[in-house]
């Protein structure tokens, strides 16, 4: 018996099954395809990637430096506000390399990361969980004591054992383009409703497009609306849900989810690699397979470490939302250098960065 089965092996589903075999512990970690694919996330990233990564990680991943974002309230012609940092505020990396260079760190660290297994059931019995998976000779069946729901926003784990669902699933759409293209800004357009859409360069390896909207909306005209704007064709078409709101409850006796399947992401921008693996780190230094009930220190860990920044994050979610020329005096109020960190909105509101506005604003 495993004391731990981990489901999906995303930067999450890795991150935790690292840890936790560091920590000494029998770790089988399962992965529906192939680890990486299909793509569907972002790859532009904060620089504290690499405080996860093994440390010959950035000759094999990084792809360019971006040091601002410029905000469009309507399309690539429209008027832009730039927001900036002296120093780089953020990094493009290769998605889908990241995700197998977490998963081998993982191997690296003892944990048993099998391809091609499909979970089909999950059963909590008293002293042990039972999952069924399809693997590439047939079904199979592993117990252990604890499993870690790592399978993404619409998580298997999650419905087998009757877990709540997030308070809200964002369809998003990503395409490539084969353009050279090294600039260091992002762009970021507030027109789709009450998300956002992006183009990220990302140096040789072209440029990334995508747009993010609820239910509902038609996703592929906005997306249609943005490309055109850009006048550029794109292949590699791929889309995906984002989870927002983690539910107020993200474990049972036996089973606790990490990542997306636990919502743990930024409700401004839908990213989550920061906060899974966070997450992850707290899961697998609180809970211990042998005592079912620390699920509970796990609950209050990350819950405690990510809750400031979540509900910030909601508020400004809420400004994308804005009546236009309210967005314009906002943006153009605050356009300029900022001292803010991309993955926590609590630094809006940090000593530097309040510095750098006041300063700015005395010029």
């Amino acid at each position: 018996m495993y004391d731990f089965i981990v489901v999906g092996v995303g930067p999450a589903g890795s991150r935790f099954a690292r840890r936790a075999s560091e920590y000494g512990h029998d770790v089988l970690a399962l992965e529906q395809g192939t680890i990486g694919t299909p793509l569907a996330c972002s790859g532009h990233v904060s620089t504290d990637i690499w405080n996860i990564t093994g440390k010959d990680a950035r000759e094999e991943l990084f792809q360019n430096e971006i040091y601002g974002a410029r905000f469009h309230v309507g399309g690539p012609r429209s008027d832009a506000y730039p927001f900036y940092k002296r120093e780089v505020a953020s990094n493009v990396i290769d998605r889908v390399g990241l995700d197998r260079h977490l998963a081998n760190l993982a191997r690296e660290a003892g944990a048993d990361v099998r391809e091609r297994h499909s979970v089909m059931s999950v059963t909590e019995q008293h002293d042990r969980v039972e999952v069924i998976a399809s693997g590439p000779d047939g079904p199979v069946t592993y117990e252990a004591k604890m499993i870690a729901g790592c399978d993404g926003p619409r998580s298997r784990v999650r419905n087998e054992v009757g877990l709540p669902e997030p308070d809200e699933l964002l369809h998003g759409v990503l395409a490539f383009s084969e353009e050279d293209d090294c600039q260091d800004f992002v762009d970021v357009h507030l027109t789709p409703p009450t998300f956002f859409a992006w183009r990220i360069p990302r140096g040789e390896a072209g440029v990334e497009y995508g747009l993010a909207a609820p239910p509902g909306v038609e996703v592929t005209k906005h997306f249609a609306e943005l490309i055109d704007g850009y006048e550029i064709d794109v292949a590699r078409r791929c889309s995906g849900v984002i989870p927002i709101g983690p539910a107020d409850r993200v474990t049972s006796r036996r089973t606790f989810l990490i990542g997306d399947a636990a919502a743990q992401t930024k409700p401004f921008t839908g990213g989550g690699i920061l906060y899974g693996t966070t997450a992850a780190d707290h899961a697998a230094r609180e809970i211990d397979p042998d005592r079912p009930t620390t699920v509970a220190a796990y609950e209050r860990a990350w819950r405690e470490d990510l809750e400031h920044d979540q509900r910030l994050g909601h508020w400004l979610r809420r400004a994308y939302s804005l009546p236009e020329p309210v967005q314009r005096l906002g943006l153009g109020t605050l356009s300029g250098e900022i001292a803010v960190h991309m993955d926590r909105p609590t630094s809006l509101v940090s000593p530097d960065h309040l510095r750098t506005i006041l300063s700015r604003l005395r010029l």
